[in-house]
């Protein structure tokens, strides 16, 4: 098992990535795209009022979740698990889905506004919504009820996340705010507000200790999860950041900007380590493959990129979309990437 595991840890070092097919998945614009934990399946979400889950391997749609009467804006998988699938609308509602068979279990119904982002906590027994009507929400998977509704924030709740051990959900604000909230019982533990604009993401790394806020004045920012302590203004972009993440160990952090770059920092040091510049257009969307060896950024200019965490080469320009592309992840493994874009398709790369 360690041979196997250190032969993972190096395999996709050279792996080039190559186009496989192309899906034209709605009749209207996509809004989002997730793999589950494995990549076997995706799904993606559209202005038509569905989501639909796709067959990665053969590129078949399996099943379409219809019943929403607006937009699905927002789509998860219940991942490590994948059974359950969770769409939140511009319908005010949120809903929960079998993966296998396509039936709705429950319609979430509480918020008086659009939902724009939602997350299952990692027990996969819980689920989080964040909504236009400046609150987040939890909701019970099993029974459908709703348990708490968090109201600290003064504007639109843009992102919602869980950290590993769930008991912890921060929410991210357009009120320049993130707030710590303890789980189930919607505890408000830590408001983190040296922000100046507003919120575009937050995560915390994988032990739980940091936290990273991406916010549209111009800088990104460290967090101790458990004071809520600012340890550091991560600087250098000159235009809003729309993205940040941290990588799966939780040493580097990655930032995506509205100025064509993204940038990478160590989360021990705080120090600046690359500054990745290639892209002809805002950066809207950047992640680290599971090695932590690779990052993947999507922009505006119709292509996503493929970077050397180690030396900041662009190794792959990923191209054929024809209009800005919003979103891009990896498998679980690594050896897939799936991009999505506002030409109404996504494309597969192996």
């Amino acid at each position: 098992m360690i041979i196997r595991l250190q032969q993972k840890k190096t395999q996709q070092n050279h792996h080039k990535f190559c186009f496989v097919k192309e899906l034209t998945a709605h009749l209207l614009p996509l809004t989002n795209i997730a793999f589950n934990k494995s990549g076997s399946k995706f799904i993606t979400g559209s202005y038509d009022r569905t989501c639909k889950v796709w067959d990665t391997a053969s590129g078949t749609c399996l099943l379409t979740l219809e019943s929403h009467q607006s937009v699905v804006y927002s789509i998860a998988f219940n991942n490590p698990f994948g059974d359950k699938i969770a769409t939140g609308s511009f319908d005010k509602t949120c809903k929960l889905w079998c993966a296998e068979t396509g039936q709705c279990f429950h319609t979430f119904k509480g918020h008086t506004a659009e939902i724009i982002c939602l997350t299952f906590n990692p027990q996969s027994t819980l689920v989080a919504t964040g909504s236009m009507d400046n609150t987040a929400k939890l909701w019970d998977v099993e029974t459908g009820e709703e348990l708490v509704t968090l109201t600290a924030h003064k504007a639109e709740v843009l992102c919602v996340c869980f950290n590993t051990v769930g008991n912890q959900l921060i929410t991210g604000s357009f009120d320049h705010k993130v707030v710590i909230w303890e789980v189930p019982s919607g505890r408000l533990v830590h408001t983190l507000q040296d922000h100046l604009a507003e919120i575009s993401n937050v995560q915390f790394n994988w032990d739980c200790s940091l936290i990273v806020s991406a916010s549209m004045d111009h800088t990104c920012k460290l967090w101790e999860a458990s004071s809520g302590k600012c340890l550091a203004t991560l600087e250098g972009h000159k235009e809003e950041l729309l993205d940040a993440c941290f990588d799966l160990t939780g040493q580097l952090v990655a930032t995506a900007s509205a100025d064509g770059t993204a940038q990478v920092f160590s989360a021990d040091t705080y120090k600046h380590l690359l500054t990745l510049k290639g892209h002809e257009g805002e950066i809207s969307k950047v992640c680290f493959n599971p090695q932590s060896t690779r990052l993947l950024t999507a922009s505006s200019d119709h292509t996503a990129r493929l970077w050397d965490i180690r030396t900041g080469e662009c190794l792959q320009v990923l191209r054929g979309h024809t209009d800005e592309i919003f979103s891009c992840a990896f498998n679980y493994e690594g050896d897939i990437i799936i991009t999505g874009s506002k030409d109404n398709t996504c494309r597969l790369w192996y």
